[in-house]
């Protein structure tokens, strides 16, 4: 399979985590290895690029923001967010359990395996790890409020999504589901409304290489210190993809309902409580899910992306 390929699908599948309230693309990222190389072309506006820009030099820049990773990766993004957000939508509503259980299991199996990159794991990383479980169990319990529409408020969502979805364990689509964005926006992705979408993309792109430069620069000076606490943030954000809940508010997204609020359960006490449907199918699917981190490190797909 031709790299640009398996970072255009990378980038597929980065997406349709983005439309999940609860589930970041940037976790997706870090499981199939992306994060790093995503981080660091992100992170190229400076005087360099500004300089090859003035210069004309538009080979100079496209491989300086990295574009060969890039373009494939921005286009599975923007084809996941077009063509598979119906999907994701109907999963979530229709099966919502099996599709949080293999969430929760890609999610665990990722944090399993990043803190295993730490090198030489200490005291100061488990306490950095625990700091990042209640920043992620934290956020993922915010109860989601209303808030005026307008357009600032619409440009500073995609700052604030786009930040968000940049992090492992932080769902975009969560803080805009927080806000009481998250119908409007996608509404207008579903509706083509340009206006709103031009606003919105603009606060992206802005939150994109503002904070980009922020997480470029821990990575390259504090990586191991890092990895912990974004480690633990994934690990708390599970709150929110526990497969087993009772939703107490729906959010009408078009001609889908999606939760809004809910409280956590065990299985047994779901109701109409069958141990088929509702554990060993779900925990299959949470095996699923941690099988899929295992074998994606084990063929090394991480080290092929160049």
């Amino acid at each position: 399979m031709p790299n640009w390929l398996k970072i255009y699908l990378g980038g597929v599948m980065m997406g349709a985590a983005d439309v999940v309230p609860g589930v970041s693309g940037g976790t997706i990222a870090f499981i199939l290895g992306l994060y790093d190389r995503l981080i660091q072309a992100l992170s190229g506006v400076n005087k360099d690029s500004i300089k090859l820009l003035s210069k004309g030099d538009f080979k100079g820049l496209w491989a300086h923001f990295d574009g060969r990773f890039l373009l494939p990766l921005g286009l599975g993004i923007l084809t996941s967010i077009f063509a598979i957000a119906g999907l994701i939508a109907h999963l979530l509503g229709t099966y919502p359990e099996y599709l949080w259980s293999f969430f929760f299991g890609l999610i665990l199996a990722s944090a399993f395996f990043l803190t295993s990159q730490i090198e030489g794991f200490s005291g100061r990383h488990l306490l950095l790890l625990l700091i990042g479980v209640g920043i992620g169990a934290a956020v993922s319990l915010i109860v989601p409020i209303q808030i005026d529409i307008s357009n600032t408020m619409i440009f500073i969502s995609g700052m604030i999504a786009i930040c968000a979805m940049l992090l492992p364990g932080i769902s975009g689509s969560f803080l805009l589901l927080m806000m009481g964005m998250y119908g409007f926006i996608i509404g207008a992705i579903k509706s083509l409304d340009l206006m709103v979408m031009a606003i919105f993309a603009s606060g992206a792109l802005l939150g994109l290489l503002s904070f980009s430069k922020l997480l470029n620069a821990l990575l390259q000076h504090a990586k191991q210190t890092t990895l912990a606490l974004l480690t633990g943030i994934m690990l708390g954000a599970l709150v929110k993809v526990w497969p087993w809940k009772v939703t107490d508010a729906w959010v009408t997204v078009g001609d889908k309902k999606l939760p809004l609020e809910g409280h956590l359960i065990l299985p047994w006490q779901s109701a109409s409580y069958q141990t088929w449907e509702n554990l060993l199918l779900p925990l299959i699917f949470v095996f699923a899910g941690f099988l899929s981190v295992l074998l994606i490190s084990y063929i090394s797909l991480r080290k092929t992306y160049k």
